[in-house]
């Protein structure tokens, strides 16, 4: 790249589940395009989640458009090195004009553009699809006392598999989907206390993935939302932690000591480790000179475009952008419909209907 901007029609940001949906959907409509991704290779956050992280569907329900995901040996739940490769394979198959690793800093406008500048120079795009995820962003509350803990901080993101943690005290906060997940392989091997802000409810064993958009696409409406029926996919190894009695929760506790944790009611709790399955938070620093944060922090949109700024879509960030839009399905489906309002905003006959 030169030191004169590059000029495309369209840009995306982030080359993950939701950037690759919209470059197909880009592809197919015949646009001029270009995907930046700040990771030196395919595959996006799951490329860093731990080795037993499970998708919550099996893979016929966990595809983008126009690419099946392969049932992973023996069926089941895709782990996160089968995203990777189906990620990786999807990305070559459809020829999809990935650059990286390149790292956006700022958007700003500039004119009839949008000027992205990046580590290794300045793009021009007409319009930019912002789809960087939340899982550079992790979340931890703020507790009374945390930086006194004399023992880890783990969030996440931090975590690679249970036997760091063999032998040692473990409180694993949170009442989601990681949480279980990580407690089930970490509970045989480690002394565990689980915190929650309310009791954890588990889906039904039947309800996984494959009802979670149908469900997430109700919550504007008057049928039940994922949320009514519970939190918690039981998927195979959450189910048998289940079963063997080890999906117990406390209350959460007040405030954070030296040795451990503490509640309200004088009851302390020494540990070795804390595990934060606290969430994360939409990255989106790199929009800060279009100053378009609402008062949640959030960027107001309609659909997936920014009201304060008509040439900025948001995709993949959840469901503010789009229903089940951070899930495989959910990306494909609000990508289809994104893609298809910006080619009406570039003057083109816009996106096949299908999938």
């Amino acid at each position: 790249m030169t030191a004169i901007a590059r000029a495309v029609d369209v840009l995306v940001i982030g080359g993950g589940q939701a950037g690759l949906a919209a470059g197909y959907h880009l592809r197919r409509a015949g646009a001029d395009f270009v995907i930046l991704d700040a990771q030196d290779a395919p595959g996006g956050a799951w490329r860093h989640a731990w080795p037993s992280l499970r998708l919550f569907s099996p893979a016929q329900y966990s595809s983008l458009p126009g690419r099946m995901m392969p049932s992973p040996p023996g069926g089941g739940y895709p782990s996160a090195a089968d995203t990777v490769a189906y990620l990786t394979d999807y990305e070559r198959r459809y020829e999809l004009p990935v650059v990286r690793p390149t790292e956006v800093r700022a958007v700003r406008r500039s004119g009839e553009s949008l000027q992205v500048e990046t580590d290794a120079g300045t793009w021009r795009a007409r319009i930019v699809i912002s789809a960087t995820g939340t899982w550079w962003r992790p979340y931890v509350p703020h507790y009374p006392g945390i930086g006194d803990f004399q023992g880890r901080h783990l969030h996440t993101v931090n975590y690679h598999g249970p036997e760091p943690l063999r032998g040692r005290r473990v409180v694993i906060v949170g009442g989601a989907n990681s949480a279980a997940q990580i407690l089930a392989e970490v509970s045989p091997v480690a002394e565990i206390t689980w915190v929650t802000l309310r009791p954890p409810r588990l889906l039904p064993d039947e309800v996984d993935g494959r009802a979670l958009f149908g469900l997430a696409a109700r919550r504007a409406g008057d049928g039940p939302g994922i949320g009514d029926l519970g939190d918690i996919v039981a998927v195979p190894a959450v189910r048998e932690a289940r079963d063997r009695g080890a999906l117990k929760a406390e209350p959460m506790f007040g405030r954070i000591t030296a040795e451990g944790v503490a509640w309200p009611d004088g009851t302390d709790l020494a540990c070795d480790i804390i595990i934060w399955c606290t969430g994360f938070r939409p990255a989106l620093n790199h929009l800060a000179p279009l100053r378009l944060r609402g008062s949640g922090g959030l960027i107001p949109v309609d659909g997936t475009q920014a009201l304060g700024e008509p040439r900025l879509h948001l995709l993949g960030y959840g469901d503010w952008t789009g229903p089940a839009s951070a899930t495989l399905i959910g990306a494909g489906r609000t990508a289809r419909d994104s893609v298809a309002e910006i080619m009406r905003q570039l003057g083109g006959p816009g996106v096949a209907s299908g999938t």
